[in-house]
């Protein structure tokens, strides 16, 4: 009877040193989380120097091509574009001389998803911004679009892509009539599933010895284990399966590949990058831009996972202490939480260690 007593006990010591210890690790991550900032909902594109200054003459428009599909098949669950995939590429493309056409498959208001973690002064001024607004809400139906009339063409990522896009024929129509006008093809993360099923006039897949990049399949099942039943295919399988070579970067970090005039990018942190490359492509140097402190926080995880600790965190001194940029410590953490996922502990230790020296060098920022 007493040994049954002090199993109990045994048990209850355990399970309070446990919740003691996640409380800690709870209150110690918080403290690394910059304050929120209450300002960044009420961002302006008019307060934006990078949007407004030294624009450059009209150089012509690019059209950006979102889902409108809003549920990821019979799953139930919600889904639409990615409103940082279309802001940023459109503040890119703006700032860079091009006005910016936003299409969808059935045309009109389509839906967004709206990620907290990620949002940033660009996503906000982009749901403030009355044009940009006003082209979200009534986006061009894809049987209206004439490719003809643009430079390039961007197709946005979003969960809902996977569905409406691959046997989409007016955007088969679309990629095949801006190929062969030798423009500019750009997609990211889910959009890269415009270009399935894509058949060229000789009867070979669009997408045969292609180098592309898209959302890979450990990013998927990472975050949707049943994505495989969800989804009517993975979209790396896919891209492989109709002959690309596929180019898997470091996971949730920047990548993209560039095929002559297509540009594709892994996933949501390769969106500036890829619209640069875009502007780059069509025949222009694009004009000077603040690096964002998410981007510097990728440019660390890069260097952690390709260098180790000690030269990340050299890197996360130069960027703070001699270029005076911020680092995203959210995004730190996120990757930690990303290693806690795949039962690496002592990465996330790692990682939340980054985190740390990067709020001791934003103190003299």
């Amino acid at each position: 009877m007493f040994k049954k007593y002090r199993i109990i006990k045994w048990i209850l010591t355990t399970i309070t040193i446990v919740v003691t210890v996640l409380i800690c690790v709870g209150v110690y991550i918080a403290s690394l989380l910059p304050p929120t900032d209450d300002t960044l909902i009420n961002a302006q594109a008019s307060d934006i120097a990078y949007i407004n200054h030294d624009i450059p003459a009209y150089r012509g428009k690019i059209l950006a091509v979102v889902t409108s599909i809003d549920s990821m098949g019979t799953s139930g669950k919600s889904t639409g574009y990615e409103l940082t995939e279309l802001a940023r590429a459109y503040y890119v493309f703006k700032a860079n001389g091009f006005d910016v056409d936003i299409a969808s498959p059935l045309g009109g208001k389509p839906p967004v998803v709206l990620d907290d973690d990620d949002m940033g002064i660009f996503d906000y001024a982009f749901l403030n911004d009355v044009i940009a607004q006003s082209k979200t809400d009534n986006t061009i139906p894809l049987k209206a679009v004439k490719p003809k009339d643009y430079q390039a063409v961007y197709f946005v990522g979003g969960k809902g892509a996977m569905f409406d896009f691959p046997n989409n024929k007016y955007i088969q129509s679309i990629v095949k009539e801006v190929h062969n006008s030798n423009k500019v093809i750009g997609a990211v993360c889910h959009g890269p599933a415009a270009l399935v099923n894509v058949t060229l006039e000789d009867g070979q897949s669009f997408l045969k010895n292609r180098q592309v990049s898209g959302f890979t399949n450990k990013e998927e099942l990472l975050l949707i284990p049943k994505a495989k039943s969800i989804f009517p295919f993975l979209l790396q399988d896919k891209l492989i399966a109709q002959g690309a070579e596929f180019n898997e970067g470091r996971m949730y970090l920047e990548k993209i590949s560039h095929d002559n005039n297509l540009i594709t990018g892994q996933n949501p942190w390769s969106v500036w990058v890829l619209a640069e490359a875009m502007i780059k492509q069509i025949g222009y140097i694009p004009k000077p831009r603040t690096i964002t402190p998410e981007e510097n926080a990728v440019k660390v995880l890069y260097a952690f996972e390709t260098e180790g600790l000690d030269y990340s965190k050299k890197l996360i001194k130069q960027i703070a202490k001699n270029k005076k940029q911020s680092i995203s410590r959210e995004l730190l953490v996120n990757h930690s939480a990303i290693s806690v996922i795949q039962g690496d502990l002592i990465k996330f230790y790692d990682i939340l260690k980054l985190a740390s020296y990067a709020k001791d060098f934003d103190k003299n920022l």
